[in-house]
């Protein structure tokens, strides 16, 4: 994937092994949301691996040594509504102290292009933000928010999704080119709606029921 140097791709059973039951058309909604909160903590894990930590005296049993702590709450977690609330829960399974921000986009079904309705951000100075979805798709909703961010003032930003396309990664990579994207899998391409095949449908209606 030369062509998308800042897309990585986690390598891992466990995640291959979740994304295998999620793609299922029979798996239902209450073990979907589980899957999604199981995914989303194990990709916390790796998208916040650079996490920068300070040193700590503790008193063990024994006696006082030193450790690393990270600053939790630097870190804001931007799900996309509604389906980024799906993610939303692992991630804050990780790391409980972080700050949570709210972006939400639809898609118009004609144009698919995202429509903004709602923003409700922390302030940006000295915090790393990481925007999680699950899906991109067109990359129109991922690359709003990020350009709405950006306009909040936030200068570390990634991005977190559980399936991803080329046509996607490739649109973020030309409008957002300084954003890391981590996904959990990469699939073969868009359909004419702008669905990703495989994919696992409609993450929105799955997590919540409204399919």
């Amino acid at each position: 994937m030369s062509e998308l140097p800042n897309l990585t791709v986690l390598d891992h059973p466990l995640l291959a092994d979740k994304v295998t039951r999620l793609r299922h058309h029979g798996t239902g909604h209450h073990d979907f949301r589980d899957l999604i909160r199981e995914i989303g903590a194990l990709m916390a894990y790796e998208v916040l691996r650079d996490l920068p930590t300070e040193e700590v005296e503790v008193e063990t049993p024994l006696e006082t040594t030193t450790g690393l702590r990270v600053r939790e709450q630097d870190v804001v977690l931007v799900p996309i509504l509604r389906a980024g609330l799906g993610m939303l829960e692992g991630f804050t399974i990780v790391l409980p102290g972080a700050r949570i921000g709210h972006v939400g986009l639809y898609r118009d079904e004609e144009t698919l292009q995202p429509v903004q309705y709602y923003f409700n951000v922390p302030r940006a100075e000295g915090r790393r933000f990481v925007v999680v979805d699950p899906m991109l798709g067109t990359g129109g909703s991922s690359s709003a928010t990020i350009t709405l961010l950006k306009e909040h003032g936030a200068r570390d930003i990634r991005l977190a999704v559980l399936v991803a396309c080329p046509e996607g990664a490739q649109a973020l990579e030309r409008a957002h080119p300084d954003v890391p994207v981590l996904t959990a899998a990469l699939d073969r391409r868009l359909n004419e709606h702008g669905y990703i095949l495989p994919g696992l449908g409609d993450a929105g209606d799955r997590i919540f029921g409204s399919d």
